[in-house]
């Protein structure tokens, strides 16, 4: 990983002609967005977030070979993932974005420095490995309120969902912290039988019947606190706030959109999805 100063201010950058191969942003939504309700109907909604975009995505090569996971393009809508990113949070209220980098740091840097942002953001890179735990904590020192709730997201995630719904619903429950909670569907066709062993239907891709963190947060403003220095919070932290009953999960509304991008086969069924949104 090149080292690059802890944490770069960019500012909201006129339009640039590209100077390397990296696509430019566009306003090209994702498909299947949902309705969002407006501020005023969640006045406490956080105004930060924070994106972590530092993943190798070893799984998407040759895509990732030269750029970082979140730089990856949906095919057909000219933006990469963190622009669709960014986009949403935008949309939702948030004023201001930290992006933490890694792998390939300076390509996402670059083209932030380039993009049209609809809003402010700040990019840091760690010194030397954290862990996901540490690495979250570390971009968090960098939120300009350390003293107001915020937003986090996993920058392999492409969604749209109401983010002030799910703060609203953090709020209710007192919750130190909340995930999205989404169902995805089994990537293989499943057999159904019955009591004697006969085979009565098949079933193409069945919602799975368990829900899976879906790789977008919110978080009190205590939670930063309670991350670790170094490791993974998903063994620690959230572990312990489960316990106490201070954790929160919140179910991704029927019909939202969400899919994470691991492979060259996810980048394929988002494209046919959004052509199949664009046709409807």
């Amino acid at each position: 990983m090149t080292d690059v100063p802890s944490a770069s201010p960019v500012p909201p950058a006129s339009p640039v002609p590209p100077a390397s191969p990296v696509p430019p942003a566009s306003p090209v939504p994702p498909p299947a967005p949902t309705s969002t309700d407006s501020a005023a109907a969640f006045p406490a909604s956080p105004t930060q977030a924070v994106v972590l975009a530092g993943g190798q995505g070893s799984r998407l090569r040759p895509y990732t070979d030269d750029r970082p996971k979140p730089m990856v393009e949906i095919p057909g809508t000219g933006t990469p993932i963190i622009g669709h990113q960014l986009a949403w949070l935008a949309a939702e209220g948030v004023t201001d974005a930290v992006v933490s980098c890694g792998h390939l740091a300076e390509v996402l840097q670059e083209w932030l420095a380039r993009a049209r942002l609809p809003l402010r953001v700040t990019t840091v890179v760690e010194e030397e490995p954290l862990g996901r735990g540490g690495g979250l904590k570390y971009a968090a020192r960098h939120l300009p309120h350390p003293d107001r709730p915020w937003y986090a997201t996993n920058g392999d995630i492409w969604t749209r969902f109401s983010l002030r719904e799910m703060a609203a619903f953090h709020a209710e429950r007192g919750a130190v912290a909340t995930l999205a909670l989404a169902r995805p569907r089994i990537p293989w066709g499943v057999v159904e039988t019955n009591e004697f062993g006969q085979i009565l239907d098949f079933i193409e891709a069945p919602p799975s019947p368990y829900l899976i963190n879906a790789g977008v947060y919110v978080f009190g403003a205590e939670f930063t606190a309670l991350l670790p220095d170094l490791g993974d919070h998903e063994r620690t932290t959230f572990p312990r706030l489960a316990r106490e009953r201070r954790l929160a999960g919140f179910p991704l509304p029927q019909g939202a959109y969400w899919r994470a991008i691991d492979t060259a086969k996810d980048l394929t069924e988002a494209a046919r999805e959004l052509a199949a949104q664009n046709a409807s």
